[in-house]
Protein backbone atom coordinates (compact mmCIF):
# COMPACT_ATOMS: atom_id res chain seq x y z
CA UNK A 1 0.00 0.00 0.00
CA UNK A 2 1.08 3.34 -0.95
CA UNK A 3 0.97 6.28 1.99
CA UNK A 4 1.39 9.27 -1.54
CA UNK A 5 -1.50 11.51 -0.51
CA UNK A 6 -2.83 13.07 -3.53
CA UNK A 7 -5.64 16.15 -3.61
CA UNK A 8 -9.17 14.79 -4.13
CA UNK A 9 -9.58 16.79 -6.82
CA UNK A 10 -5.70 17.66 -8.12
CA UNK A 11 -5.56 21.15 -10.20
CA UNK A 12 -5.18 20.74 -13.78
CA UNK A 13 -1.33 19.62 -14.71
CA UNK A 14 -0.89 23.19 -16.57
CA UNK A 15 -1.98 24.98 -13.49
CA UNK A 16 0.58 22.88 -11.59
CA UNK A 17 3.38 24.13 -14.18
CA UNK A 18 2.06 27.75 -14.12
CA UNK A 19 2.42 27.63 -9.96
CA UNK A 20 6.10 25.49 -10.29
CA UNK A 21 6.94 28.57 -12.52
CA UNK A 22 5.90 31.29 -10.15
CA UNK A 23 7.85 29.36 -7.49
CA UNK A 24 10.95 29.42 -9.48
CA UNK A 25 10.60 33.29 -10.30
CA UNK A 26 12.03 35.93 -8.39
CA UNK A 27 14.96 36.24 -6.05
CA UNK A 28 15.68 32.71 -4.81
CA UNK A 29 13.47 29.48 -5.24
CA UNK A 30 9.78 29.10 -2.89
CA UNK A 31 11.08 25.67 -2.03
CA UNK A 32 8.05 25.01 0.31
CA UNK A 33 5.71 25.39 -2.62
CA UNK A 34 7.72 22.98 -5.03
CA UNK A 35 7.60 20.60 -2.35
CA UNK A 36 4.26 20.89 -1.15
CA UNK A 37 2.92 20.33 -4.91
CA UNK A 38 5.31 17.76 -6.57
CA UNK A 39 5.45 15.38 -3.33
CA UNK A 40 1.41 15.30 -3.85
CA UNK A 41 0.84 14.06 -7.11
CA UNK A 42 1.68 10.69 -8.40
CA UNK A 43 3.37 8.96 -11.15
CA UNK A 44 0.87 9.77 -13.33
CA UNK A 45 0.36 13.50 -12.53
CA UNK A 46 4.17 14.05 -12.53
CA UNK A 47 4.49 12.93 -16.47
CA UNK A 48 1.84 15.14 -17.39
CA UNK A 49 2.72 18.44 -15.27
CA UNK A 50 6.35 17.34 -16.78
CA UNK A 51 4.63 17.81 -20.16
CA UNK A 52 3.04 21.00 -19.85
CA UNK A 53 6.13 22.49 -18.13
CA UNK A 54 7.75 21.86 -21.72
CA UNK A 55 4.99 22.62 -23.89
CA UNK A 56 4.73 26.42 -22.55
CA UNK A 57 8.23 27.15 -21.21
CA UNK A 58 10.51 25.30 -23.83
CA UNK A 59 12.10 23.78 -21.02
CA UNK A 60 12.16 20.57 -19.08
CA UNK A 61 11.32 20.61 -15.26
CA UNK A 62 14.01 18.56 -14.48
CA UNK A 63 16.48 20.77 -15.59
CA UNK A 64 15.09 23.87 -14.08
CA UNK A 65 14.60 22.31 -10.96
CA UNK A 66 18.53 20.77 -10.95
CA UNK A 67 19.27 24.53 -11.32
CA UNK A 68 17.04 26.07 -8.72
CA UNK A 69 17.39 23.05 -6.15
CA UNK A 70 20.76 21.69 -4.15
CA UNK A 71 21.95 18.76 -2.22
CA UNK A 72 20.22 15.88 -0.98
CA UNK A 73 17.04 17.37 -2.00
CA UNK A 74 17.79 18.05 -5.88
CA UNK A 75 18.49 14.18 -6.02
CA UNK A 76 15.54 13.09 -4.07
CA UNK A 77 12.81 15.16 -6.24
CA UNK A 78 14.62 14.60 -9.37
CA UNK A 79 14.63 11.04 -8.60
CA UNK A 80 10.72 11.58 -7.58
CA UNK A 81 9.88 12.97 -10.97
CA UNK A 82 10.87 9.77 -13.00
CA UNK A 83 8.27 6.79 -13.65
CA UNK A 84 9.24 3.73 -12.06
CA UNK A 85 10.94 2.00 -14.53
CA UNK A 86 13.32 5.09 -15.76
CA UNK A 87 13.93 5.72 -11.87
CA UNK A 88 15.24 2.34 -11.40
CA UNK A 89 16.91 2.32 -14.55
CA UNK A 90 19.01 5.63 -13.06
CA UNK A 91 19.79 3.85 -10.17
CA UNK A 92 21.24 1.37 -11.37
CA UNK A 93 23.24 3.39 -14.11
CA UNK A 94 24.40 5.54 -11.21
CA UNK A 95 25.59 2.61 -8.82
CA UNK A 96 26.93 0.24 -11.63
CA UNK A 97 28.88 3.04 -13.79
CA UNK A 98 29.27 6.50 -11.91
CA UNK A 99 29.88 5.67 -8.37
CA UNK A 100 30.92 1.89 -8.51
CA UNK A 101 29.46 1.21 -5.45
CA UNK A 102 27.05 -2.11 -6.06
CA UNK A 103 24.82 -2.03 -3.27
CA UNK A 104 22.05 -0.26 -4.45
CA UNK A 105 22.47 -1.63 -8.48
CA UNK A 106 21.61 -5.22 -6.64
CA UNK A 107 19.04 -4.15 -3.99
CA UNK A 108 16.98 -2.83 -7.16
CA UNK A 109 17.60 -5.46 -9.81
CA UNK A 110 16.95 -8.17 -6.90
CA UNK A 111 13.63 -6.67 -5.83
CA UNK A 112 11.91 -6.47 -8.79
CA UNK A 113 9.16 -8.59 -10.67
CA UNK A 114 10.19 -10.32 -13.87
CA UNK A 115 7.69 -8.12 -15.43
CA UNK A 116 9.33 -5.40 -14.05
CA UNK A 117 12.71 -6.29 -14.96
CA UNK A 118 11.65 -6.71 -18.36
CA UNK A 119 10.24 -3.20 -18.74
CA UNK A 120 13.92 -1.91 -16.91
CA UNK A 121 15.67 -3.74 -19.60
CA UNK A 122 14.33 -1.69 -22.30
CA UNK A 123 13.93 1.39 -20.46
CA UNK A 124 17.90 1.32 -19.60
CA UNK A 125 18.66 0.70 -23.27
CA UNK A 126 16.42 2.97 -24.45
CA UNK A 127 17.93 5.92 -22.00
CA UNK A 128 21.63 4.77 -22.06
CA UNK A 129 21.98 3.01 -25.61
CA UNK A 130 23.40 0.38 -23.55
CA UNK A 131 21.90 -3.31 -22.83
CA UNK A 132 21.37 -3.35 -18.81
CA UNK A 133 23.25 -7.27 -18.98
CA UNK A 134 26.60 -5.04 -20.81
CA UNK A 135 26.78 -2.92 -18.09
CA UNK A 136 26.54 -5.27 -15.14
CA UNK A 137 29.72 -7.17 -17.27
CA UNK A 138 31.30 -4.54 -17.40
CA UNK A 139 30.95 -3.06 -13.99
CA UNK A 140 30.87 -5.85 -11.69
CA UNK A 141 33.70 -8.34 -10.67
CA UNK A 142 34.50 -10.98 -14.02
CA UNK A 143 32.86 -14.45 -13.56
CA UNK A 144 31.76 -13.77 -9.62
CA UNK A 145 28.94 -15.76 -8.68
CA UNK A 146 27.30 -11.88 -8.04
CA UNK A 147 27.69 -11.41 -11.34
CA UNK A 148 26.15 -14.36 -12.36
CA UNK A 149 23.36 -14.10 -10.16
CA UNK A 150 22.54 -10.78 -11.13
CA UNK A 151 22.69 -11.63 -15.46
CA UNK A 152 20.93 -14.98 -14.48
CA UNK A 153 17.87 -12.85 -12.42
CA UNK A 154 17.88 -10.52 -15.24
CA UNK A 155 17.40 -12.88 -18.02
CA UNK A 156 15.47 -15.68 -16.74
CA UNK A 157 11.73 -15.91 -16.97
CA UNK A 158 10.03 -16.56 -14.09
CA UNK A 159 6.10 -17.37 -12.83
CA UNK A 160 4.34 -14.10 -10.90
CA UNK A 161 1.88 -16.07 -9.97
CA UNK A 162 1.11 -17.46 -6.09
CA UNK A 163 0.72 -21.40 -7.38
CA UNK A 164 3.68 -23.29 -5.18
CA UNK A 165 4.07 -27.08 -5.98
CA UNK A 166 4.73 -28.41 -2.85
CA UNK A 167 6.59 -31.13 -3.90
CA UNK A 168 9.52 -29.12 -5.74
CA UNK A 169 9.99 -26.48 -2.98
CA UNK A 170 10.48 -29.13 -0.44
CA UNK A 171 12.77 -30.82 -2.45
CA UNK A 172 14.48 -27.41 -3.47
CA UNK A 173 14.88 -26.81 0.26
CA UNK A 174 16.59 -30.13 0.43
CA UNK A 175 18.98 -29.32 -2.29
CA UNK A 176 19.78 -26.17 -1.33
CA UNK A 177 21.11 -27.72 2.00
CA UNK A 178 23.14 -30.08 0.25
CA UNK A 179 24.95 -27.54 -1.51
CA UNK A 180 25.87 -25.26 1.34
CA UNK A 181 25.02 -26.52 5.15
CA UNK A 182 26.07 -29.79 4.55
CA UNK A 183 29.03 -30.18 2.62
CA UNK A 184 32.36 -28.45 3.29
CA UNK A 185 32.37 -25.02 0.60
CA UNK A 186 29.26 -24.31 -1.28
CA UNK A 187 27.85 -25.11 -4.39
CA UNK A 188 26.97 -21.68 -5.60
CA UNK A 189 26.17 -22.89 -8.82
CA UNK A 190 22.95 -24.47 -7.50
CA UNK A 191 22.22 -21.17 -5.16
CA UNK A 192 22.43 -19.73 -8.96
CA UNK A 193 20.15 -21.69 -10.15
CA UNK A 194 17.13 -21.69 -7.62
CA UNK A 195 17.26 -18.17 -6.65
CA UNK A 196 17.15 -17.14 -10.65
CA UNK A 197 14.28 -19.43 -11.61
CA UNK A 198 12.11 -20.08 -8.61
CA UNK A 199 8.84 -17.38 -8.18
CA UNK A 200 8.44 -15.55 -5.15
CA UNK A 201 5.79 -17.51 -3.98
CA UNK A 202 8.17 -21.02 -4.44
CA UNK A 203 10.94 -18.96 -2.33
CA UNK A 204 8.86 -18.18 0.35
CA UNK A 205 7.63 -22.02 0.31
CA UNK A 206 11.35 -23.35 -0.17
CA UNK A 207 12.63 -20.78 3.18
CA UNK A 208 9.49 -22.23 4.77
CA UNK A 209 10.57 -25.86 4.36
CA UNK A 210 13.80 -24.85 5.41
CA UNK A 211 12.98 -23.60 8.60
CA UNK A 212 10.66 -27.02 9.25
CA UNK A 213 13.36 -29.41 8.40
CA UNK A 214 16.71 -27.57 9.82
CA UNK A 215 15.73 -25.64 12.58
CA UNK A 216 16.85 -22.42 11.09
CA UNK A 217 16.63 -20.02 8.49
CA UNK A 218 17.48 -20.54 5.15
CA UNK A 219 18.33 -16.88 5.69
CA UNK A 220 20.49 -17.35 8.70
CA UNK A 221 22.12 -20.21 5.92
CA UNK A 222 22.59 -17.89 3.43
CA UNK A 223 24.60 -15.90 5.71
CA UNK A 224 26.61 -18.36 7.09
CA UNK A 225 27.43 -19.94 3.24
CA UNK A 226 27.97 -16.58 1.41
CA UNK A 227 29.50 -13.30 1.61
CA UNK A 228 29.79 -10.03 0.33
CA UNK A 229 27.81 -8.59 -2.62
CA UNK A 230 26.52 -12.39 -3.63
CA UNK A 231 25.16 -12.43 0.31
CA UNK A 232 23.19 -9.65 -0.42
CA UNK A 233 21.75 -10.63 -3.41
CA UNK A 234 20.15 -14.07 -2.06
CA UNK A 235 18.97 -12.88 0.67
CA UNK A 236 17.72 -9.46 -1.13
CA UNK A 237 15.82 -12.25 -3.16
CA UNK A 238 14.52 -14.52 -0.63
CA UNK A 239 13.66 -11.75 2.21
CA UNK A 240 11.73 -10.23 -0.65
CA UNK A 241 9.76 -13.44 -1.64
CA UNK A 242 8.82 -13.39 1.92
CA UNK A 243 7.98 -9.96 3.23
CA UNK A 244 9.25 -7.41 1.19
CA UNK A 245 8.20 -4.68 3.91
CA UNK A 246 10.46 -5.82 6.70
CA UNK A 247 13.19 -6.20 3.88
CA UNK A 248 13.15 -2.39 3.06
CA UNK A 249 12.02 -1.47 6.81
CA UNK A 250 15.33 -3.18 7.71
CA UNK A 251 17.39 -1.64 4.91
CA UNK A 252 16.32 2.11 5.99
CA UNK A 253 17.52 1.19 9.45
CA UNK A 254 20.57 -0.03 8.79
CA UNK A 255 20.90 3.59 6.95
CA UNK A 256 19.78 5.50 9.34
CA UNK A 257 22.23 3.84 12.40
CA UNK A 258 24.89 4.80 14.25
CA UNK A 259 26.79 8.04 13.08
CA UNK A 260 25.59 9.46 10.00
CA UNK A 261 23.22 8.39 7.68
CA UNK A 262 23.36 6.90 4.89
CA UNK A 263 21.28 9.58 2.43
CA UNK A 264 21.75 7.84 -0.60
CA UNK A 265 19.87 4.92 0.62
CA UNK A 266 16.95 6.81 2.20
CA UNK A 267 16.47 8.34 -0.31
CA UNK A 268 15.85 5.83 -3.30
CA UNK A 269 13.94 3.35 -1.03
CA UNK A 270 11.57 5.89 0.07
CA UNK A 271 11.89 7.68 -3.58
CA UNK A 272 11.12 4.15 -5.17
CA UNK A 273 8.67 2.47 -2.35
CA UNK A 274 6.09 5.53 -1.77
CA UNK A 275 3.50 4.48 -4.41
CA UNK A 276 3.98 0.69 -3.93
CA UNK A 277 3.93 -0.84 0.07
CA UNK A 278 5.94 1.90 2.08
CA UNK A 279 2.60 1.37 4.66
CA UNK A 280 3.65 -2.24 5.44
CA UNK A 281 7.36 -0.68 5.57
CA UNK A 282 6.11 1.48 7.79
CA UNK A 283 4.03 -1.03 9.96
CA UNK A 284 7.32 -3.13 9.79
CA UNK A 285 9.54 -0.66 11.05
CA UNK A 286 7.30 0.61 14.03
CA UNK A 287 6.71 -2.78 15.32
CA UNK A 288 10.25 -3.82 15.20
CA UNK A 289 12.32 -0.43 16.40
CA UNK A 290 8.71 0.83 18.73
CA UNK A 291 9.70 4.05 17.30
CA UNK A 292 7.69 5.45 13.70
CA UNK A 293 9.95 5.58 10.20
CA UNK A 294 8.55 9.02 10.27
CA UNK A 295 10.09 10.39 13.59
CA UNK A 296 13.22 8.19 12.47
CA UNK A 297 13.75 10.21 9.16
CA UNK A 298 12.44 13.63 11.46
CA UNK A 299 16.08 12.99 13.55
CA UNK A 300 18.43 11.95 10.87
CA UNK A 301 17.68 14.86 8.33
CA UNK A 302 16.23 18.60 8.18
CA UNK A 303 15.44 21.46 6.47
CA UNK A 304 13.29 20.86 3.18
CA UNK A 305 15.14 17.88 2.42
CA UNK A 306 13.08 16.26 5.79
CA UNK A 307 10.31 18.17 4.60
CA UNK A 308 10.29 16.52 1.53
CA UNK A 309 10.79 12.59 2.49
CA UNK A 310 8.28 13.14 5.44
CA UNK A 311 5.96 14.53 2.88
CA UNK A 312 6.57 11.55 0.95
CA UNK A 313 5.51 9.11 4.11
CA UNK A 314 2.24 10.33 5.10
CA UNK A 315 0.95 10.61 8.64
CA UNK A 316 3.31 9.67 11.46
CA UNK A 317 1.69 6.38 12.28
Amino acid sequence: MATLTVPPVPPSPRDDALQLYRAFKGLGCDTSAVINLLAHRDATQRAYIQQEYKTIYSEELSKRLASELSGKLESAVLLWLKDPAGRDASIIRKSLVEIRSLEGATEVICSRTPSQLQYLKQVYHSLFGVYLEHDIQANTSPGSDHQKLLLAYISTPRPEGPEVNREIAQKDAKVLYKAGEKKLGTDEKTFIHIFSERSAAHLAAVSAYYHDMYGHSLKKAIKNETSGLFELALLTIVQCAIHPGKYFAKVLHKAMKGLGTDDSTLIRVIVTRTEVDMQYIKAEYSKKHKKTLNDAVHSETSGHYRAFLLSLLGPNI
